[in-house]
């Protein structure tokens, strides 16, 4: 089983600051869902955001898919993120456009046809209870569809690994559900790679999954 993910004396710290994440060192397999939780302003979205290339580590290393993102540049970044699903806390999504062509921007900026997009978005919609939605746009959804849509647009092209920034912090009971499902079949059928930075991991979980936490000295400790 290939590892995904690799660290070594990880430190990241934003310019001028001191340093957020310290020395950490771990790996994570293809096929692993991963939480990571810890205080806040431990550093949970700061690793997540290293792992997309939208932060520079200060020192160590860090390879993402065989890359490394030390030394990486700007059009081999730029096509590791199109194998990339992310999804953020705040969704965004582009308001002008409606639900479907949110859904099928990845494909879209790929260049797969048409026909392809349509489909994909049917099915993903299918997926994530929206159907019959497609036409709407995202200022007409409540919160919880529109993380919902920010979930289909991050598995509109089967990536290798799924990043999620408290995906489901505001979201009501169903939304959460319907979240939590998705990435779990994304991990269990497709073997795809998820981490998950989250406060709180859910009471009913139904693979088996790997727990990160980060302490208030931005030190990374695997609970076993």
């Amino acid at each position: 089983m290939s590892n995904v993910i690799v660290t070594e004396n990880l430190t990241l710290s934003y310019e001028g600051d001191e340093e957020v994440i310290t020395n950490a060192t771990f790996s994570i397999k293809k096929g692993d869902f991963v939480f990571i939780t810890g205080p806040s302003g431990s550093g949970k979205s700061t690793l997540l955001k290293s792992f997309y290339g939208n932060l520079k580590p200060k020192s160590g290393s860090l390879i993402i898919g065989g890359l490394d993102m030390i030394n990486i540049k700007k059009p081999k970044l730029q096509e590791l993120r199109t194998h990339l699903g992310i999804v953020f806390q705040d969704y965004k999504l582009v308001n002008e456009w409606t639900v479907e062509k949110n859904v099928v921007l990845p494909l879209w900026i790929s260049g797969y046809s048409e026909e392809v997009q349509e489909t994909q978005a049917k099915r993903l919609l299918s997926h994530v209870k929206l159907t019959g939605k497609e036409n709407k746009y995202p200022m007409e959804l409540s919160g919880g569809e529109q993380q919902r849509v920010g979930v289909a647009r991050a598995l509109s092209k089967n990536p290798f690994l799924i990043l999620a920034d408290e995906p489901t912090g505001n979201l009501d009971e169903y939304s959460s559900s319907v979240i939590w499902d998705l990435m779990e079949n994304a991990c269990k059928q497709l073997d795809t790679t998820v981490v998950v930075v989250t406060h709180r991991i859910p009471v009913i979980f139904n693979i088996k999954y790997r727990h990160f936490t980060i302490d208030d000295k931005g030190r990374i400790h695997e609970v076993r």
